[in-house]
């Protein structure tokens, strides 16, 4: 987001983000550098809802992405329930990524075209979650019926046999399968 933005900063032990002066920049062509978010700061407390309101293209989901190091942010400090994650390793990070989930503003192109809706809503569990399959089954029907999706059907239908909207409440499905504490939310 251009310019400054200080939102929120305040002290106290229920913090769950605190972001300070995160500034994310990509090289572009002829050696400059396009400057995507300059020096924004907020937090947000556990149960509270922030939402970051600007024109297109001024750097909103870009924030979102660096939130969880997608793109590691240029510079700046993103700490989430006090553990700064802009010093985790790839690894490191990926596992904390269980506490921290997004949902991507274009729903079809997020899922996997090759895989059924309930192997996608189950992929994070494949990897963090219990390991026997008639647990991973049972928590994922449960999420996706509390979306408004099939759980059934989601066994064997692919991303293209679903429209926009029921795509979006698929993503939301992935997204909560984990129980995570912070869900970024892209538009």
């Amino acid at each position: 987001m251009a310019g400054s933005g200080t939102a929120h900063l305040r002290n106290g032990d229920d913090m769950m983000i605190r972001v300070e002066d995160l500034t994310v920049e990509f090289p572009a062509k002829g050696g400059n550098v396009v400057h995507a978010v300059s020096g924004i700061s907020f937090d947000v407390r556990r149960g509270e809802t922030l939402g970051l309101v600007g024109e297109s293209g001024c750097g909103k989901s870009t924030t979102g992405k660096a939130l969880l190091q997608l793109p590691h942010p240029t510079s700046g400090s993103v700490q989430l329930d006090g553990e700064e994650l802009t010093r985790l390793s790839r690894t490191e990070m990926t596992a904390r990524r269980t506490d921290i989930q997004m949902i991507f503003q274009d729903p079809i192109s997020s899922l996997n075209p090759r895989r059924t809706i309930g192997k996608i809503v189950a992929e994070p569990l494949e990897v963090w979650g219990p390991k026997a399959s008639d647990k991973q089954w049972a928590l994922v029907a449960s999420i996706l019926d509390a979306v408004g999706i099939d759980p059934e059907g989601a066994k064997y239908k692919r991303p293209h046999e679903y429209s926009g909207g029921q795509c979006q409440r698929i993503s939301i499905a992935r997204a909560l399968v984990m129980e995570p504490k912070v869900i970024i939310c892209d538009e």
